[in-house]
Parts: C-alpha cells; sequence; structure tokens
C-alpha cells in the first residue's frame, strides 16, 4: 500500500434482512431488502436532534454521508415483488431508479411511483443517460431506449435486437456499449448498427464502465482496457488489477473494483499504480455514493470516505511518491489557488533534490523549473561555476520547505511527517563525491536545459527593463538620484551592472553561468550562438574563462557584443600572427588568417572609421583586394584613405590608388588621379637617373611601374598635364611626353614624337586611331578624320615638324602655368575626354592647309636646303601606308592635295580604289532615294488632283447639316467625306464656336 486514500468505517451492522442494493441520498442510505422492503437509514447523531421532524425534511437536511453509525429511519414495505437488482438516484431530476420486476422511477423525498416502465419487465441491465435525459436497458436478446419528458411519463425512441442477452452496458456519447457473450460491441443508436470492439476475458464476464471524461473502461479478465466513445483503443496504457474484478467505480482520481478476496483502489493516472488495498468478507457489491464509496455486505454496510488531499500529499511526499503528490495538487479546489502553488513548488523543490542526488538530472531541473525557484538556488547546486560577486547566494537549504506544511496535516491517515532535513546532508566536507557528481557532464547538460528554459523570461525582462530606461531618459523623468547612483551604459552593454537593476542582474548571472555551462560540456558552437547574439555575459569573468580554455572566437565575439573592439582587433590580430608562426606562444583549436579582420572591420566602418584605417593598416598588404573592397563597401571617404595611408602606409598608396581605380572608376576624384601619376612617375624618374648614371638608358625599356605610369597617363583624365611635363627630362621619356602633349591638345607635337623621337609610325597611327574613334560619337566624322590629315603633314614635313618640335616644347614648359590645387583639379573628374577631344578637333581644324605649299612638294623649310634633299625628306611610305590602311577616314581631296606631284598614281591605287568604289556606291544609292522622293512626290499630286475632281450636286432638297435649312443659292461649303453639305456661314459660325471653347477650357486650366 502506498498510502491511504480512504478510511473505511461501518455504517451499518446488523440489517434484519439480506441487503439486495444500496443508494445514498442526502446523508441517508436507502437500502433495498430481499424481503422487497426499503429501509431508509439515517445518521445517528442527525436523527437523534431531528425526531420531530418529517421524514421528508430529514432526508434533504444535509447532502453528504456522515462518518458515524447509521440507524433506521423509516420502512417502506412492498416496495418491490422481486429481489433489487440496482438503484440509482438521479439527482439533477430528484428520481429513484430501482431495477426489479421491471424499472421504476419514484419521487424523492416521498418516494411518490412516478412512472413504471412495463416494457422493462424481465430487464436484467440499465444504463441512463443524465445529460438528455435518455434510458437505455436490455431485455432478453432487444434493447430499448426510453427519453424522459420533463414530467411524469417517459417516451419509447426505438428498440434493436442484438445477438444474444446483454451481461453489460453503458452510454458513450450517442451511442451504447454492450458486452454480450465474450465480446464488447457498439450499438447505434440512430440506425442499430452494431460494430465489434474486441473480445472480452475467458474468465470474467463483460464489465463496461464509463469514465467522466467520456471514456470507457471495458473489463478484459483482470485488464481494464481504455477506449474512446468509438471504441479505438487509447495510448494511455492499462489498468492492471491484481485479479478479475467483478464491479469497478470511478470516483477521481481512483478507480476502486470489488475483488473476489478484497477491495483493489488504483490511481487513474498513467501507469495507474496500486494505491491501497481494503479487505472486507463476504462484499456483495460497492456503490458510488455522493462522497463516499458504499460497500454493502450481506447485513452490514461500510463506507469508504476519501482521506483530505492535504495529508494525502504529505503521506506521498513522505514515502518520496512525488508524481502522485502533485497531481493530487491538481485537485485541490480552486479558492486554494496560493496554497496550492506552494505546495506545488515545495514538491518540485524535493522532487527535485531527490532526482539530482539519484542521477536523474534532468527531470531534477525539469522540476525545479516548474518550482519557479531563483536561478541563484539551482545554481548553489554548481560551486565551480562562477557568477557575479555581487549576486553570489549561499547555498540554501536543500530541503527547504516553502509550501507551509503545516496545513498538510494527515489527520486521519495516521502517517507521521519525518521529511525533516539531517544536518550531515549538508556537510561540505563529507559529499566530495556528490561535489565532483555535481560537475559532470550530465550534470551540466542539465543545468544548460534548465538555465535556456528560464532564459527567455528572463532576457526579455531585461530587454524591457533596458528600453524603459532609455524611454525614461528620453522624455526627462529620470530621478536624480537614479542618475547618480548608477552608471550609464546600453541595453547590451555588460561591464556594470547596476546594483538596482534586478532583471539585468539576473539576466547576467544567467549568460554567465549558461555561457560556462555551454564550455564545459565542449558546446562551443552554442557558446558562439549567445554571444552573438543579445547576452548580458559578465566581461571580466568570461573573458578570463575564455583565455584559459584558449577559447578565442568566443573571446572574439564577447569583445565584440559589448563594443570593446579595439581589444577583439588586438587580439584577432596576435592570433593571425601566432597562427603565421611555426611555434606558436599559445595553443589554437584552429587557424586564423588575415580576411578575418577584414570581415570584423566590416561593420564597423561607418561605426568607426579611423579605427578600420588603423587596423586595416596590418592586412593592406597581404590582402589588397579585400582591403580596398572594405574601403569601398564601407564608404569610408577616398580622401581619407589616401591621406591616411600617405602617413602610414606610403608604399601602398598607389596600389590603393590602382585597386580603387580598377574596381570604380567614377569614384576616385581628380585629386587621387593626379596624385596616383605623381607617385608613378616620381618612381619612374628616380629609375631613369639610375640607368643614366649607369649609362644604361634606353628609351625602349619599359618596368612595370613605367607601363603603369603609360596606362594611367593614357586612360585617365584628371590629372595636370602641365604640372608633370615639367617633370620630364628634355632627352627621355618621349613616349609620357607624347601623351600629355595629347592631353594638352596639342596633337601635332603628340604625333611629331610619336613619329621623328620614336620613330613609332605605328604609335602614330594608333594614336590617331583612338582619337578618331573617340571624338566619332560626338563630331561628324569629317570634322575627326582630320587627324590623320596632320599625320600626313607630319611625314611630308619633316624637317619643319622637328624643328619646330624643342621650340614649342620649350615654350609649354617656360610659360607660366596656373597654380593648380587639388580642388582645381577634381573640376577635371567630371570632363572625361569629351571636351578635350572636341579641342583636338577645333585645333586640327583650325590648321591651315595651303594648296600652293604642297603642290609644291615642298615645305616651308625648302628655301634653305635644295630641292633634292626635300624631296629626299619626305616619308612618302609612310603616308601611302597611312592612306591605304584609314582611306575612310581620310577626306581624299584634301590628302592628294597634300601629296607631292612625283606621287606616282600606281602607288595611289589602294587609296583610291576603295575610296572610288565606296564613292560610286555613295552617288549610285543617293541617285536611288532621289528617284524615291520623286515618285513619292508625284504619287502625292496624284492624290491632290483626284481629290480636287470631286462633283457636289446642289438640288432644292439639299439640307445644310449643321442648321437643318435648305441650302438653295447660298455659299456652300463639303466636308471631306464628299457628302455633308453645310452652309458656308453655318460652316464658320461652327469654327468659331470651337476656337471659342478651346480658349475658354485653357483659361479654366491655367
Amino acid at each position: 500500500m502506498v498510502h491511504t486514500a480512504y478510511d473505511s468505517l461501518e455504517l451499518l451492522n446488523g440489517c434484519p434482512t439480506k441487503i439486495d442494493a444500496v443508494e445514498s441520498y442526502g446523508s441517508n442510505l436507502l437500502v433495498a431488502c430481499a424481503d422487497g422492503s426499503l429501509r431508509i437509514y439515517g445518521p445517528e447523531s442527525s436523527t437523534s436532534s431531528a425526531d420531530r421532524s418529517p421524514p421528508s425534511d430529514r432526508l434533504s437536511q444535509t447532502l453528504e454521508l456522515k462518518r458515524e453509525p447509521y440507524v433506521l429511519e423509516r420502512t417502506v414495505n412492498g416496495f418491490s415483488r422481486r429481489p433489487m437488482l440496482a438503484m440509482e438516484v438521479l439527482g439533477s431530476r430528484e428520481l429513484l431508479l430501482s431495477l426489479s420486476e421491471s424499472i421504476s422511477f419514484h419521487k424523492l423525498p416521498n418516494l411518490e411511483t412516478l412512472a413504471v416502465i412495463t416494457k422493462a419487465k424481465g430487464a436484467n441491465v440499465y444504463s441512463w443517460d443524465d445529460r438528455r435525459g435518455f434510458l437505455c436497458f436490455a431485455r432478453q436478446k432487444r434493447v430499448c431506449i426510453f427519453r424522459h419528458d420533463g414530467g411524469r411519463g417517459f417516451v419509447e425512441v426505438k428498440e434493436f435486437g442484438v445477438p444474444d442477452t446483454v451481461k453489460s452496458m453503458s452510454w458513450c456519447g450517442e451511442n451504447i456499449c454492450l458486452g454480450i457473450r465474450r465480446e464488447y460491441t457498439i450499438l447505434n443508436a440512430s440506425n442499430g448498427a452494431l460494430s465489434e470492439v474486441f473480445p472480452s476475458g475467458r474468465i470474467a464476464p463483460p464489465l463496461v464502465v464509463s469514465l467522466p471524461s467520456g471514456e470507457l473502461l471495458l473489463g478484459k479478465d483482470n485488464i481494464g482496457v481504455l477506449v474512446d466513445q468509438n471504441g479505438k483503443l487509447l495510448q494511455e496504457g492499462r489498468i492492471c488489477w491484481s485479479e478479475a474484478p467483478a464491479i469497478v467505480v470511478i470516483q477521481k482520481p481512483y478507480a476502486t473494483a470489488l475483488l473476489p478476496r478484497h477491495i483493489e483502489i488504483r490511481s487513474l493516472r498513467v501507469p495507474y499504480p496500486l494505491i491501497q488495498t481494503v479487505v472486507l468478507r463476504d462484499v456483495c457489491r460497492i456503490h458510488q455514493g455522493n462522497n463516499a464509496i458504499i460497500v454493502s455486505l450481506n447485513k452490514s454496510i461500510y463506507g469508504l470516505f476519501p482521506v483530505p488531499l492535504g495529508a494525502q500529499i504529505v503521506q506521498l511526499t513522505a514515502s518520496g511518491n512525488f508524481e502522485e503528490a502533485l497531481a493530487l495538487c491538481k485537485l485541490l479546489p480552486p479558492e486554494d489557488s496560493s496554497l496550492r502553488a506552494s505546495k506545488e513548488q515545495s514538491i518540485h523543490i524535493r522532487y527535485a533534490h531527490y532526482l539530482f542526488e539519484n542521477g536523474s538530472y534532468e527531470e531534477a531541473m525539469d522540476h525545479f523549473v516548474a518550482s519557479q525557484v531563483e536561478i541563484t538556488y539551482v545554481l548553489s547546486l554548481y560551486p565551480s561555476i562562477v557568477i557575479p560577486k555581487s549576486s553570489v547566494v549561499s547555498e540554501p537549504d536543500k530541503f527547504l520547505d516553502v509550501g507551509g506544511e503545516a496545513y498538510l496535516s494527515r489527520g486521519n491517515s495516521g502517517i507521521s511527517d519525518d521529511m525533516e532535513p539531517s544536518s550531515n546532508i549538508l556537510e561540505y566536507d563529507e559529499s566530495s563525491a556528490l561535489e565532483s557528481k555535481k560537475m559532470s557532464h550530465n550534470t551540466l547538460m542539465a543545468l544548460v536545459k534548465f538555465l535556456q528554459k528560464k532564459r527567455s523570461n528572463i532576457i526579455g525582462k531585461a530587454a524591457a527593463e533596458g528600453t524603459d530606461e532609455v524611454v525614461s531618459d528620453a522624455v526627462g523623468h529620470t530621478f536624480v538620484s537614479y542618475e547618480s547612483s548608477r552608471p550609464k551604459r546600453s541595453t547590451k552593454g555588460r561591464v556594470n551592472i547596476p546594483l538596482d537593476s534586478g532583471a539585468r542582474e539576473m539576466a547576467a548571472i544567467l549568460d554567465t553561468a549558461l555561457l560556462q555551462a555551454l564550455l564545459l560540456t565542449g558546446q562551443t558552437t552554442a557558446a558562439l550562438d549567445l554571444l552573438k547574439g543579445l547576452n548580458y555575459c559578465d566581461v571580466k569573468i568570461c573573458e578570463e574563462i575564455l583565455r584559459n580554455g584558449n577559447h578565442y572566437l568566443c573571446l572574439l565575439e564577447l569583445y565584440k557584443c559589448n563594443s570593446l573592439h579595439r581589444e577583439a582587433l588586438k587580439l584577432l590580430h596576435q592570433l593571425v600572427e601566432e597562427s603565421k608562426s611555426d611555434e606558436p606562444k599559445i595553443e589554437l583549436t584552429q587557424k586564423f588568417k588575415p580576411e578575418m579582420i577584414i570581415e570584423y572591420l566590416k561593420p564597423l566602418c561607418g561605426i568607426d572609421p579611423m579605427i578600420v584605417l588603423e587596423f586595416s593598416m596590418l592586412v593592406l598588404e597581404k590582402c589588397p583586394t579585400q582591403t580596398i573592397e572594405l574601403f569601398l563597401s564601407g564608404n569610408i571617404p577616398a580622401d581619407l584613405v589616401n591621406s591616411y595611408l600617405k602617413q602610414h602606409a606610403p608604399n601602398m598608396q598607389a596600389t590603393y590608388l590602382e585597386l580603387m581605380l580598377s574596381m570604380n572608376e567614377n569614384g576616385i576624384s581628380g585629386n587621387l588621379q593626379n596624385e596616383m601619376v605623381q607617385i608613378y612617375l616620381s618612381e619612374v624618374l628616380d629609375w631613369y637617373a639610375d640607368l643614366t648614371a649607369q649609362k644604361k638608358w634606353d628609351e625602349k625599356t619599359y618596368t612595370p611601374t613605367r607601363k603603369k605610369l603609360l596606362s594611367a597617363l593614357e586612360g585617365i583624365s584628371g590629372y595636370t598635364p602641365e604640372v608633370l611635363l615639367k617633370r620630364l627630362p628634355k632627352t627621355a621619356l618621349f613616349e609620357e611626353r607624347a601623351l600629355l602633349l595629347g592631353k594638352m591638345n596639342q596633337q601635332e607635337l603628340a604625333l611629331s614624337i610619336y613619329v621623328h623621337k620614336l620613330h613609332l609610325p605605328e604609335l602614330a597611327l594608333s594614336y590617331c586611331d583612338r582619337l578618331y574613334e573617340l571624338g566619332l560619337n560626338h563630331q561628324p566624322a569629317k570634322s575627326s578624320g582630320n587627324i590623320y590629315l596632320t599625320l600626313l603633314q607630319i611625314y611630308l614635313n619633316p624637317r619643319r615638324t622637328t624643328k619646330d618640335i624643342e621650340k614649342r616644347i620649350s615654350n609649354l614648359v617656360s610659360s607660366p602655368t596656373p597654380k593648380v590645387g587639388w580642388a582645381s583639379v577634381k573640376g577635371n573628374k567630371g570632363r572625361g575626354f569629351v571636351k578635350k577631344i572636341a579641342d583636338i578637333e577645333g585645333a586640327a581644324e583650325d590648321t591651315r592647309i595651303s594648296p600652293s605649299g604642297t603642290d609644291s612638294g615642298k615645305s616651308d623649310g625648302d628655301d634653305d636646303d635644295g630641292d633634292d634633299e626635300g624631296i629626299s625628306n619626305i616619308m612618302l611610305d609612310e603616308v601611302l601606308d597611312v592612306l591605304s590602311q584609314r582611306w575612310d577616314r581620310v577626306h581624299g581631296a584634301q590628302a592628294l592635295k597634300l601629296l607631292p606631284k612625283e606621287t606616282k598614281l600606281q602607288n595611289l591605287i589602294p587609296f583610291l580604289g576603295p575610296l572610288l568604289k565606296k564613292t560610286s556606291e555613295a552617288h549610285r544609292n543617293f541617285a536611288v532615294i532621289k528617284r524615291l522622293r520623286e515618285s513619292e512626290n508625284l504619287q502625292a499630286k496624284d492624290q491632290l488632283y483626284s481629290q480636287r475632281k470631286s462633283v457636289v450636286k446642289i438640288t432644292g432638297d439639299n439640307m445644310c447639316s449643321l442648321c437643318n435649312k435648305k441650302i438653295g443659292t447660298s455659299v456652300f461649303a463639303v466636308y471631306p467625306n464628299g457628302n455633308t453639305i453645310v452652309h458656308f456661314v453655318c460652316f464658320r459660325d461652327s469654327q468659331n464656336m470651337k476656337a471659342t471653347g478651346k480658349g475658354s477650357a485653357l483659361r479654366r486650366l491655367r
């Protein structure tokens, strides 16, 4: 026996005749005897104090059976002709239902006969549905259904046939469950359809018991099977009795069964454990009374009265049956909700300690959660977990009762409370084994789950508290004392937790303990996720723990979430350097790369760009592309980055500007472009000075820096060419000089350098092609093609060009250059090549070509030299090559005027052949277009003539379409369709009206 759930008390002894059936009504017992009489017994105390009261009044004086002997109050002889099979009080209708020879209904309390169902003669079993007032009974192989009409009669509803005699039956919703032969069947009360459930046992007859939840308990020998209203098995399990029961009575939370040798009481909670055994001999039947279970013997009656729930809870807790005790707490009355909560908390705490000491750590934590104790209470079981000093709580009495055990007196149970803690349990010196157990993996895993369950609520309160503070500060309602007593910090700050911040203090304790538990159980990923989200970990404690455990990723995230970015970046740089070292000073669990610094810096670009620049210098040389992408994606001003690089990493300045330009050509200002070119030029000049000193200079030698310089001079336009030109030596770097002169719109000088200094006609031709293609979209082809005529003039006048180059260049270099600051250079950024090309083309057009000078085949300097020398210096082959290769880009007539008279026509075939062919094709195309235009003109004239030939015949019947009057001899007008004829006056008036309407509409719009 686990505990005493019912107290057995003899209510009646020495009945004159055998007892057939017993029922309770109020505080009285209705006893049907074998002689057909109905004896009414009442409590001895009530009978003696109310001798003068009418019996009918005494029946309803109290509603419960009393724990005292009962005495006879009244006898109704001849109540039944045959032995009583069953009786039931229908409390909601104040009726007594009795099954004997037939089924009878008597009015309570006077026992006046209300109705007798004669069709129930011979019935052996019945079931009453009190909610609907339906009665079903079985007679032989028939099942009948009657309905109470609310008055004095019953109406038959249905009658169905069944295969055999019904031995047990009960309503199940709208249907009826029948126990027939050795099986159970569900009878559809609407159409009589039968559906089998499962067979009953071989030993005991079928037994159908209805549960308060609407489900059914079906007996199968010594097993009670639970099914729903449709006969489907439930998963809650089965009740296993020690023997096959004859009768089962349900009184929550227990099921009481009459067995052959005793009465057995079991819990209705899975796994339906045995609660109590009551040994009584010769028990005939048991019946559920209004507040007790009535046990009838042959001539005596016992009452099984339930022990108060408080006493049962104490018994169960003392015996260690905490689950059953908690279940009984749920049954306490609602008005004792606070008391129930305190009891449940006490039991949960005791149960949790019991489970914890017996190794069921996760279950123990579940009960700690249910008890709603503070997390410090549970953390006191883990002395190795470090929590903030200001919140350390000494280990409480593990078996401290917080539920008011004084109330849980057992009363009649007769069991003493032996739950006081022993002083030896709390001795730390004698529990070293227990302490080692408390830090095992399983205990820590249970602690993790406990803290995670408590975390959402605590963190939510802490966040709400921080939000309230922010709002209070914003509206100016913060108390002065509050401001002076606590440090300011954001809701994510973890360093200084104010003492008066209860929610955040508890959140700091929880997160600090949770982080340690996760690390001790090897859940590094979960610890990292904790730090990445909103957390209140104590920085000092966690920093020390993470450093000692080499959990550097978690330490970085701890710094990051507390805005300690400088400490995080210093640590990360140290880890990167240690990862490269062959003999690292610290133990690393993974390799740290420079890219991790860049990833860390990305979110800081908009918050603190200076710290981004400071620590990006550490990885700029190793990861230049990623670092430049960091500057670009973070929208850090390029001028700021460039000035920082010039000061701290000048060797990387050019690299930054190169990558900046390659990634975002329009994002680099003229100032930065000019500075980049200046850097290139300085390096090239240094290289030139070294080679000149060694007498190894060669104009056709190219280093990577010189190639970059040439590419920059050609591709970008934001620099100042005048300034750069002055830095160039006079006897070298001619290609750079040519590009600068081109930027200054000195195309003739640039081409002269390509031809006469560099002796690279192909570069001169490429230069012309580039200018022609860039200017083709902005200027007419004729104008853009003048650059080729300039090149031809240079080929045809070499002596003059050579003499003028140095003179004109020296004039440009010596001419005063306007002071170009970085601000003025920035203005060149948006100009691009478009305006420069326009200036180049204009300069080419302004170059006057003298037919007299070209026709003679002499240059302007031929007066000083002989004719033969002048002709010999002409670069005629190069001229012919240009004409043959670019015939479609050169104005043919002007080019021919430039050629000397000695030029052979045969050499001009590659130029004139495709040019004449193209010209003739264009002539033919224009002739065709002209004919087509003339044809269209003729067609238009033909249509005009045809329209003018139309004839309108006016008769006396023609009407004006506007005024509906005859046209007569008046002047008329005809609309283009040829059918609408109006007076000319009407037509003119209508036009004036339209004009007036349009004018007024315009005025309204204005």
